[in-house]
């Protein structure tokens, strides 16, 4: 009989967050309109990101404390060249996690908040670049953590995101009609596809936007404050 000793309940735990924090994410995302007629743009923005963050938080947190738990599958760790590997994944996870959706000034509910129909900087290379991020970051951690409960956190999160890219699309299909099909027509979900086969192409000066020098801050930022970060997430979880 085989021995499931390295189950342990942070597995199931970790997934139960996931799925907690999909259920309001995306839960509140597809009940924006209504909410927005009845509470107001910049109040219901207010109030997603006060449901949102402190639950991923929490997740990332969890993740951190307990990121070792379970089977070791491999351990890369001492490898040359597999530390600048996973940290040169990371980075251009967040350049595909942030600048293509995040208007700062929309987020802390400054600006009015706007549903947006992008097509344009990343949203070239791929249509639902989060999830693109989502996958990049799950493959460099995985490489270097190498424990089921890394996996397990993978499939999770890489899941949610699947499930967003369907929920994306269909909820801007709702409310662009004719111009999200014509947006859709002209772009991917998968990387670069859409321009090797001709129906889309890459401006690469459209990356030269304050967005993305925010996120080589924040990358060298998290460079930096990454070891204080593992030790406090341990402490508090």
């Amino acid at each position: 009989m085989s021995d499931l000793t390295w189950l342990t309940p942070s597995h199931w735990t970790i997934l139960a967050l996931i799925l907690g924090f999909a259920v309001v994410h995306s839960g509140m995302a597809a009940l924006r309109s209504r909410g927005e007629r009845l509470l107001g743009a910049r109040f219901y923005r207010i109030l997603f990101a006060l449901a949102s963050v402190p639950f991923a938080a929490v997740l990332i947190l969890y993740f951190i404390a307990h990121r070792y738990d379970g089977l070791m599958l491999w351990h890369l760790q001492g490898v040359p060249g597999v530390r600048a590997l996973v940290w040169a994944l990371s980075a251009l996870s967040f350049v595909f996690l942030y600048p293509a959706t995040f208007n700062l000034l929309e987020i802390a509910a400054i600006q009015k908040p706007e549903i947006h129909l992008y097509e344009a900087g990343i949203v070239r290379i791929s249509r639902h670049p989060q999830m693109v991020g989502q996958i990049i970051w799950c493959a460099a951690h995985a490489l270097w953590l190498g424990t089921t409960f890394t996996l397990v956190t993978c499939f999770g999160l890489i899941a949610h995101h699947l499930f967003a890219v369907w929920h994306g699309d269909r909820r801007w299909q709702q409310r662009y009609g004719d111009a999200f099909a014509a947006a859709k027509a002209r772009t991917s979900i998968i990387p670069f596809r859409a321009a090797l086969d001709g129906r889309q192409s890459l401006h690469w000066q459209e990356f030269l936007r304050p967005a993305y020098l925010g996120v080589a801050l924040f990358v060298g930022l998290l460079w930096w404050a990454h070891p204080w970060l593992l030790v406090a997430a341990e402490k508090v979880i």
